[in-house]
C-alpha cells in the first residue's frame, strides 16, 4: 500500500506566505546565506531566469551556462543547533516564489518516514515521498507557475553514510532510495528541489554530498551577528548602545566557556526572558538584565564523533 500524504510529510507548506515572509526577514545575520540559497533555489527550480540572464549578458557563454544548469537539485544544510537551518529552509520558499512570482509547495518529509526496521519499509517510504514530490512538480511543468521544496530534516538520521560497516542493510536501501529520487528529478528536468538539513555533516553519505549543488554551513553568530539580531529588540526595551554592547559581549564565547549562544538561544531564551522577568509589574531594567543573561546557559554544541 502506498502511504498517504499525511503519512509521510507534516503539513504542507504554500508560499508566498505574509507570516513567513515575516520569519524569513527576522533571520537577521544570515543575509548571504539567505540570499545564495534563494539564488541557488530559483535557478534549479526554474531555469529559464538564468538563460534570460546568460542571453543578455553572456551570449556565447554556453559551457558557463551548462555547468550551472546541470548541477543536481539538491541543497545541504549544515551546522550546530540553533544556528537558524531549518528556520531558514522553513521560510526560504516564500524567497524563491516571490522572486521568480511562481507558487512554491514545500513538503517537510516527516521522521516517521524511517519506518519501523521492518525489511523494505524504509525504502518504500522514501521512494513514495519522491513519487508524491514528483507528481506535484509535474503538474507544474506544462505551466511555469509553480515549483515543489522536498525538505529533509534531521538528514543524517535518513542518509547516513554507507561507508559505515555497521550500517544495517536496510539504511544501506534507504539511501540508495534517496540517490535515485534525486536523480530522478534531475533527468526529468523537473521545477522540484530537494533541501536536507543536518547536524551532522560527516555522517551523510559521500554520494549524498557529491550531488548537492551547494553545501551551506552555518556557525554560531559572530559578534557582528549578535549584535545585528539583539540590537533592535533591546533598543526597544530601553537598552542604551553602551548597554546593548555588554550583551553581545556576554552573549559570546565567556564565562569560561568556548562557545557562545546561538540564534534560537537569543530570540527564543534571552529576549522572552528578559520581557518575562518584569512583565506584568514593572518595565525592564536594562542596567539589573546582564546577571539574567548570564545566568540563561547557551546551548552546548552538537558532539560530531565523526571526521571530514
Amino acid at each position: 500500500m502506498k502511504p498517504t500524504l499525511q503519512e509521510l510529510f507534516e503539513q504542507a507548506i504554500e508560499y508566498p506566505d505574509p507570516d513567513l515572509r515575516d520569519r524569513f526577514d527576522s533571520l537577521v545575520g544570515l543575509d548571504d546565506h539567505k540570499n545564495r540559497l534563494t539564488k541557488v533555489l530559483s535557478l534549479l527550480v526554474r531555469p529559464e531566469g538564468i538563460k534570460a540572464w546568460a542571453k543578455k549578458f553572456h551570449p556565447k557563454a554556453n559551457k558557463s551556462l551548462d555547468a550551472v544548469l546541470r548541477r543536481p537539485p539538491l541543497v545541504v544544510l549544515a551546522g550546530d543547533v540553533g544556528s537558524g537551518k531549518s528556520e531558514l529552509a522553513l521560510t526560504i520558499g516564500d524567497a524563491v516564489a516571490r522572486q521568480g512570482n511562481i507558487s512554491v509547495l514545500l513538503l517537510p518529509l516527516s521522521l516517521s518516514a524511517r519506518g519501523q526496521g521492518r525489511v523494505g519499509e524504509m525504502t518504500h517510504l522514501i521512494s513514495a515521498a519522491f513519487d508524491y514530490t514528483i507528481e506535484e512538480a509535474k503538474k507544474f511543468q506544462s505551466t511555469g507557475q509553480g515549483a515543489v521544496i522536498l525538505l529533509i530534516d534531521e538528514a543524517d538520521a535518513l542518509a547516513q553514510s554507507r561507508e559505515n560497516a555497521q550500517m544495517h542493510h536496510e539504511d544501506r536501501a534507504g539511501v540508495n532510495a534517496f540517490i535515485r529520487g534525486i536523480d530522478r528529478i534531475a533527468n526529468a528536468k523537473l521545477p522540484a528541489a530537494v533541501i536536507m538539513c543536518t547536524n551532522r555533516l560527516t555522517a551523510l553519505d559521500p554520494a549524498i554530498k557529491r550531488r548537492s549543488a551547494e553545501i551551506l554551513k552555518f556557525e554560531r553568530p559572530n559578534e557582528t551577528q549578535r549584535l545585528l539580531a539583539l540590537e533592535t529588540p533591546l533598543k526597544e526595551l530601553g537598552f542604551s548602545k553602551d548597554e546593548i554592547a555588554q550583551v553581545v559581549a556576554v552573549t559570546g564565547a565567556s564565562q569560561g566557556k568556548s562557545y557562545g549562544y546561538t540564534y534560537s538561544d537569543l530570540m527564543q531564551r534571552v529576549i522572552p526572558s528578559l520581557v518575562l522577568s518584569s512583565y506584568p509589574d514593572k518595565a525592564v531594567n536594562p542596567a539589573q538584565s546582564l546577571e539574567l543573561i548570564k545566568s540563561i546557559v547557551p546551548t552546548p554544541p552538537f558532539k560530531d564523533s565523526n571526521h571530514d
